[in-house]
């Protein structure tokens, strides 16, 4: 449904109600918003020519539904309806995004709206950015004034209570614009939206909604994984194409971690996006760890929460293919993750005050990989893991403090 592009930070909303239509003009109740950066305005047939440019946008046509090829034609007929739109007591209320560029000009940046829900006092948000505007902190921007403004005012009559965000998996400039606004994010719903590109499968959503009472700023952290290079390894983002490097395994890991946890080629790209889902989150980093001079995958690294946002303790985990084992890199990659996870958020760390780890008692590599970094062992629980001839192991559990 939306088509954002990042951007954040706005501060308080004034409004001038209605301004003039350069259409016909005649009087419109379309307040103006504005927080001293962005304004939020009528839309002109002044902005045909930038609202084809932005709809013919690769970004605009992977994430939306606009008519392809987009004229100027579209452009004009999009300007009057959203115009006309205002009039109906339950219409659509359009606004032009205007901002100022590095030269000091006023330029048309996109466009936010506010649909009708499933009842007058829900509203459902959508918004696009023009290429020109984004990476600028705008649209998060705009979307504070329209919510600010939706909450202060009986759009459809009667106050508004909620406001729905919906964008389709994969939009992560629109899911970053509605965590920096504050939305609490809901959840993802199945086969919900038709496929923008033209493809026959439905797309999954994700959805998430705001109230008045909820902050305009972000609910919980958007992790990142920076690269950090050590002597032989590099901690660095995942990237598709280490697909390539993950190596059959020569052991049942399942034994070691949840299955679902386990690299493998076939679930690579679900793999990937449920860790940079973690991150959006809050709950976890993970990085790929990296041949310092090939830059080849070796396996992955990860900290990471069991129960919620990462706020004061959190967990290491890792897991390395066969060929990279036996050569201090899981030793070396726990080293650098655990320093960071502990270093002050001060310092570019992620600050937390605790971490601890779980391990099979009969692991004796991932033990040593522990014991390296400094782990402590502080409990043992009995026959706990499950092994592969139907006996039960005992876990051991680990903890380290800065």
């Amino acid at each position: 449904m939306t088509s954002a592009y990042a951007g954040w930070q706005a501060d308080a909303v004034t409004a001038e109600p209605q301004p003039t239509s350069p259409a016909d003009d005649q009087p419109l109740p379309v307040p103006v918003l504005t927080d001293g950066v962005v304004t939020l305005r009528p839309h002109s047939l002044d902005d045909a020519d930038a609202i084809v440019e932005q709809s013919s946008d690769p970004e605009s046509l992977r994430w939306t539904t606009v008519p392809r090829p987009y004229s100027r034609e579209d452009a004009v007929s999009y300007v009057e309806r959203n115009l006309e739109d205002w009039a109906a007591p339950d219409g659509t209320r359009h606004w032009a995004v205007e901002w100022t560029d590095s030269l000091g000009r006023p330029r048309f940046g996109g466009s936010i709206d506010l649909r009708q829900g499933a009842a007058a006092s829900v509203g459902e948000l959508g918004f696009g950015l023009h290429p020109a505007a984004r990476g600028h902190g705008i649209m998060s921007r705009a979307v504070r004034l329209v919510v600010d403004h939706a909450f202060s005012t009986p759009v459809w009559g009667v106050p508004v209570s909620r406001l729905h965000w919906r964008a389709v998996v994969g939009n992560w400039g629109s899911r970053r614009v509605a965590w920096a606004t504050g939305f609490t994010f809901h959840g993802t719903i199945p086969e919900s939206h038709p496929d923008p590109m033209g493809g026959p499968a439905a797309l999954d959503t994700w959805t998430a909604s705001i109230t008045p009472g909820d902050s305009r700023s972000p609910r919980d952290p958007w992790l990142a994984a920076p690269s950090i290079e050590g002597e032989r390894i590099r901690l660095r983002p995942w990237r598709l194409d280490d697909v390539d490097a993950i190596e059959p395994r020569d052991d049942d890991p399942t034994h070691w971690m949840p299955a679902r946890s386990v690299l493998r080629p076939d679930t690579f790209p679900t793999w990937v996006h449920n860790r940079q889902e973690r991150m959006a989150e809050g709950t976890g980093v993970d990085w790929c760890v990296a041949d310092r001079e090939s830059d080849r995958a070796l396996g992955g690294v990860t900290v990471f929460s069991r129960g919620g946002a990462i706020t004061d303790t959190a967990e290491l985990g890792y897991q390395f293919f066969p060929s990279a084992r036996g050569h201090g890199a899981a030793k070396e990659a726990a080293r650098l993750a655990a320093g960071h996870a502990l270093a002050p958020t001060s310092e570019g760390g992620m600050g937390v005050r605790r971490l601890v780890a779980e391990t099979a008692a009969d692991n004796e590599a991932s033990n040593a990989v522990l014991r390296s970094v400094g782990f402590v062992e502080f409990g043992r629980e009995h026959a706990v893991d499950r092994l592969a001839d139907g006996s039960w192991g005992d876990g051991l559990h680990w903890e380290l403090l800065p």
